[in-house]
Formats: structure tokens, C-alpha cells, sequence
């Protein structure tokens, strides 16, 4: 038993077949928990599933597909992880979407709606769908995977900026509305990480250089630096953190 020991905790974690996501979901795996595996598609929820349950152990993880955007699709995740699990002791919100580009003069009200709406609002649908059960066991914990977008301007990533600053501030008004009942909720802010979802702003050389060369490390993230602080979040270490935003940049927003 460690103060990192998650055995007999479950783990859902949205956007959680590639990137930050699957980090987390293998590292939880890795440190005890059941894990719930979450994207859109059920064929590759069921591949990560396959491969984390061979490396971790039969019946480590569950494959259960959900689009955030859609109410019911989340409601369903949630019920299909009781039944499978029978519990939500962690729920990491790590999906979003960022469609759009560009200063926001030029973004359309539908790109600016889906940010908000799958950044912000689905999160907490998604909450308020898992806290119930934790009030009632009076234990839990949420992490928010937001970013550090949301701690300062942008001339490329104004919406999606905004949305991740909200998801700051929805983790400390959680915080305070459910620290009664020992549930805990905390965001991550995760700097420039070699993903998928940010490739945009690193797959250019010289992007990336300049990027990195304002930050103290000079280097871009892995998915698997972040998922350490998922971690420590999810299990005893992080008992006494709520409403606090960790921020996981490399320096970058210190230089």
C-alpha cells in the first residue's frame, strides 16, 4: 500500500484511446484501478481495452463509447460503468474539441458553440451524472484536463483559451460545492504535449522551436508526463487537493 495505490478504485476517463487519455488510463491501470475506456468509436475503445487488459490483466478495462456531445451518449457511459464496475470512484474529463484556428473575429457561432459546449457544458453534465454516487459513498475525485491556454491570451486559440479557463473555474466552484461530502475537484494544465489533438502546434519545425525555446525545459510534453498528476490526483496523495489547477508545461508559463 503507497499513497499512489489505486487498487479497488474506478477510473472513467474520456477521451481515453489515444494521447493524454490513454496515458492516464494505463498509468491508473498500472497503479491498480479499473479503468473505463471512452471515445467516440467502439471499435477502438475495444482495441485500447484489448491491449491494456493484456498488459495489466483480464478485466482491467471496460470499452464503453460516448460522444461528449451528447447528453444521452454520457448518461449511458456512466450507467454502463456501474453496471460494469459497480462504482465511480475517479472521473477524469480529458476529451474536448478545438475546431477552429484563427483570431476570434473569424470564428462561425457553430465552431464557437461546439467548444464551449463540448469543453465546458459536457463536462459538467458528465459531473453531475457521476457526483451523486460519490456524495453517497463520500468519496471521490474529478479531474478536469484543461490546459494552459487558459492562463493566458491567444492570437490562434482564442476559443478554446476561453473554454479552458471556464474548466478552471467550473473545477473550484465544484470544489466548494461538493468538499462537504469529501469529493474533490481539480483540473490538470498541460503545456505543448506531442499529441494528436495539438499537432497543429507542433508539427511544424519551426513552430515547435519557437515554441519551446521560451521554455525552461526547451522540449515539447509526452502524454505519459501528464498522466503522473492524473495519478497522484486519483489516489491517496491527493486527498487534501481540491479546486487547485496543476499546471505541467515545462516552465513555459513561468518564463
Amino acid at each position: 500500500m503507497t499513497l499512489f495505490d489505486m487498487s479497488g478504485k474506478v477510473a472513467v476517463i474520456t477521451g481515453s484511446t489515444r494521447g493524454i487519455g490513454r496515458a492516464i488510463a494505463e498509468r491508473m491501470a498500472e497503479h491498480g484501478a479499473k479503468v473505463v475506456i471512452s471515445s467516440r468509436k467502439q471499435d477502438v475503445c475495444d482495441q485500447v481495452t484489448k491491449e491494456i487488459n493484456h498488459k495489466f490483466g483480464n478485466g482491467v478495462a471496460a470499452a464503453i463509447a460516448a460522444n461528449i456531445s451528447r447528453k444521452e451518449n454520457l448518461q449511458n457511459l456512466v450507467s454502463e460503468s456501474i453496471r460494469a464496475f459497480g462504482k465511480i470512484d475517479v472521473l477524469v474529463c480529458n476529451a474536448a474539441s478545438n475546431p477552429y484556428y484563427g483570431p476570434l473575429a473569424g470564428i462561425s457561432d457553430e465552431q464557437f458553440r461546439k467548444i464551449l459546449d463540448n469543453n465546458i457544458v459536457a463536462n459538467n453534465w458528465l459531473i453531475s451524472m457521476v457526483v451523486p454516487g460519490m456524495i453517497e459513498r463520500k468519496d471521490g475525485s474529478i479531474v478536469i484536463v484543461s490546459s494552459i491556454g487558459g492562463l493566458k491570451g491567444s492570437t490562434i486559440l482564442g476559443a478554446y483559451s476561453i473554454s479552458k479557463a471556464a474548466d478552471m473555474q467550473l473545477a473550484r466552484n465544484l470544489a466548494c460545492e461538493y468538499g462537504e461530502h469529501n469529493v474533490r475537484v481539480n483540473c490538470i494544465a498541460p503545456g505543448l504535449i506531442k499529441t494528436d489533438f495539438a499537432k497543429a502546434l507542433w508539427s511544424d519545425a519551426d513552430n515547435l522551436k519557437a515554441s519551446t525555446s521560451r521554455s525552461p525545459l526547451l522540449r515539447i510534453g509526452t502524454p505519459d508526463e501528464i498522466a503522473g498528476a492524473a495519478v497522484f490526483l486519483g489516489s491517496p496523495a491527493g486527498n487534501f487537493v481540491t479546486g487547485q489547477t496543476v499546471v505541467i508545461d515545462g516552465g513555459a508559463t513561468i518564463s
